[in-house]
C-alpha cells in the first residue's frame, strides 16, 4: 500500500484579493498559514511516514509545504521542486480581479476561462512585469517551456508527464508521498487518477489548505480518497 497527499498552498495574498494568479510568485496571507499549520496537524493524525516531498517553484506552493514540514517536526527533508507543478498561467487575466473582470466580460465568459478545458485567456505580453521571464526565479526555465497563457488542458500537458515520472514511480515502489502544488496542476493531477472527462474536470474544485489523501493497493489501485479536514470538504465527483 502507497498513499498520496495533494494539498493546494493555503490562501495566498491574491487569493484574498481575488485577483488572477498564475505564474506570479505571491506569498501566504495569514490565512494561509494558519491553513497550512493546520495540514500539517491533519497529516500527523495519519500515522504513516512519508518518504517524499514535491512542490512547484512558486513560494506560496513552498512555504506551505514548509510550514507543514515544521509541524510535521520534519527537519532536513529533502524536497523536490519542480515548475511542472506551477499553477496555471492565466495570460491576459493575471494580476486582475475576477469580480472587476465580470462586469467587463460577463460571468459566462470569465467562468470559461477559469473551468473550461481548453479555453486559454489571451496571451501576456512579455513587457508585462507579470509575465514569467521578468521574473528571477524562472531564469533557469527554457524560454520554450515558459507559457504566455494556458488552458487546463496545457496545464494537464505540463504536469502529467513529470507525475508519471517522477511522482506516480515513486507510489509503484510504494513510497508515501506529498505534493504541495496549486489548484489547477492538483486538478490535473487528479483528471489523470480518477480517469474524470472533461466536462467532470470542469466541476472540481480544489480547496485551499485541505490536504486529500489518496491510498492505493498493491496493484496500484485507488482504494480510498477523502479530504483530512471534513468540515471544508468538496465533492470529488468521483468516491
Amino acid at each position: 500500500m502507497s498513499h498520496l497527499i495533494l494539498v493546494r498552498h493555503g490562501q495566498s495574498e491574491w487569493n484574498l484579493e481575488n485577483r488572477f494568479t498564475g505564474w506570479v510568485d505571491v506569498d501566504l496571507a495569514p490565512k494561509g498559514k494558519l491553513e497550512a499549520c493546520k495540514s500539517g496537524e491533519l497529516i500527523k493524525e495519519q500515522k504513516f511516514k512519508i518518504d517524499c516531498f514535491f512542490t512547484s517553484y512558486q513560494k506560496r506552493a513552498i512555504n506551505t509545504l514548509d510550514l507543514i514540514l515544521n509541524t510535521l517536526r520534519i527537519k532536513n527533508a529533502k524536497t523536490i521542486r519542480a515548475w511542472q507543478l506551477n499553477e496555471r498561467n492565466y495570460g491576459a487575466l493575471t494580476g486582475l480581479n475576477k469580480d472587476e473582470m465580470k462586469k467587463i466580460y460577463g460571468e459566462k465568459k470569465i467562468h470559461e476561462f477559469r473551468r473550461s478545458w481548453n479555453a486559454p485567456p489571451e496571451p501576456l505580453s512579455k513587457n508585462n512585469p507579470y509575465h514569467p521571464v521578468n521574473i528571477d526565479i524562472y531564469k533557469d526555465i527554457p524560454l520554450k517551456n515558459i507559457p504566455d497563457t494556458e488552458s487546463l488542458k496545457d496545464t494537464y500537458d505540463r504536469v502529467l508527464p513529470y507525475f508519471k515520472k517522477e511522482i506516480q514511480s515513486e507510489l509503484k515502489n510504494k513510497k508515501n508521498i506529498l505534493v504541495a502544488a496549486h489548484g489547477n496542476s492538483i486538478r490535473a493531477i487528479c483528471k489523470f487518477l480518477f480517469s474524470l472527462d472533461d466536462n467532470q474536470i470542469t466541476k472540481l474544485e480544489i480547496p485551499t489548505g485541505n490536504p486529500l489523501l489518496i491510498n492505493f493497493n498493491d496493484k496500484n489501485e485507488i482504494t480510498k480518497c477523502f479530504y483530512l479536514d471534513k468540515e471544508r470538504t468538496k465533492d470529488l465527483i468521483v468516491f
